[in-house]
């Protein structure tokens, strides 16, 4: 912990510091802004996110981490009590998790860090193992299975993502390699999941019966992406307002804006009500905002996608134009179009 006063900023000697989760390079200002003279071990520990203002938030588990401790310590019980793992994320970064692990059999808790309203925080992961030939991942009571066509696995498979399947193998593969067994199959099952289930997205998307496993960096952003904002209602109401396009839009929205309400509102650009008087600020990836103002903008250009066109002419003067309709169309609304590492590429605010 930091012995300097929380109202006193820690000084900070320059050096580039990057998320190694995102990827964002954390510009140096925001660095002075913080008050922890750790604050560039906490970043690079995966675990912290940094806001413009300086507040520092930190970050919790997917459930594709918490079942891959789950697994890893059930294989390691087979041979002794567990009441810690680390693991492998596919950020590249290891967390250590506790976990209750005890002849085969090991519970780990979903941990959502800041993100106090994330309605999975504390939901159990059990994990059950047996010595095997082959290593073998079961999927048991809680956790869903696909119900519709069109999303990541086959009608009736469960709803494990390809990364957290990967990391979970992993985790089991290690416990194998630190208990010297040769295989070991493991059951895996969320003992409240079917209920916890019903109180998120999986119903509406297609998933039935239980939870998703998922996670493609391994942590989960401070911020609860269950329960969304109306978009006409908050679009309406708040005072100050950030309207973004997609996941990576609603991750860097909530760093660079952490004053405002981020309201993810994906490709229903046309529902954008921003009223007078307000802060209000559109945040997202350049093709989808940019072919909404102008749906034309790459005709006569050559171009195939808007990607194409920033990355080979990144002032061509179609991007422009787009831009000034689009503050015709959303007349005080500040744009601010930005790279999927976070970089900020045009910002209508800045002069």
């Amino acid at each position: 912990m930091c012995s300097r006063s929380a109202g006193s900023p820690a000084v900070h000697d320059g050096e580039a510091v990057t998320d190694p989760v995102t990827g964002f390079r954390i510009p140096d200002e925001w660095l002075r802004r913080s008050s922890l003279e750790d604050i560039k071990e906490r970043i690079e520990s995966g675990m912290w996110v940094l806001l413009s203002n300086g507040q520092v938030l930190r970050r919790g588990l997917t459930t594709g981490t918490t079942a891959s401790a789950a697994c890893k310590g059930a294989v390691l019980s087979l041979v002794g009590d567990v009441d810690d793992v680390d693991v492998w994320t596919p950020s590249g970064i290891r967390v250590r998790v506790k976990v209750k692990a005890s002849s085969g059999r090991c519970t780990a808790k979903k941990d959502a860090g800041d993100h106090s309203s994330d309605i999975t925080n504390g939901m159990k992961i059990v994990a059950e193992a047996s010595p095997s030939e082959h290593s073998e991942l079961i999927a048991g009571d809680g956790i869903g299975r696909i119900g519709r066509s069109g999303l990541s696995a086959d009608i009736g498979r469960p709803a494990i993502s390809r990364s957290a399947h990967a990391q979970i193998m992993k985790a089991i593969e290690e416990g194998l390699a630190e208990s010297g067994l040769s295989g070991a199959t493991v059951s895996l099952s969320v003992p409240d999941g079917k209920e916890i289930a019903l109180r998120t997205l999986n119903p509406s998307v297609g998933v039935e019966g239980g939870i998703s496993i998922l996670g493609s960096t391994g942590f989960v952003e401070p911020w609860n992406e269950h329960l969304e904002y109306s978009i006409s209602e908050s679009l309406s109401e708040l005072e100050r307002v950030v309207a973004t396009t997609g996941r990576t839009g609603l991750r860097y929205s909530r760093i660079l804006f952490p004053d405002h309400t981020a309201v993810l509102i994906g490709s229903k650009l046309d529902m954008l009500r921003m009223r007078a008087g307000r802060e209000t600020v559109l945040c997202g990836l350049p093709g989808l905002i940019l072919r909404w103002a102008d749906p034309g903008i790459l005709d006569g250009t050559g171009y195939a996608t808007v990607a194409e066109m920033i990355d080979r002419e990144p002032d061509h003067p179609a991007i422009t134009r787009a831009l000034e309709h689009l503050g015709k169309i959303l007349p005080g609304t500040r744009i601010v179009l930005i790279e999927r590492d976070g970089r900020i590429y045009r910002d209508t605010g800045v002069s």
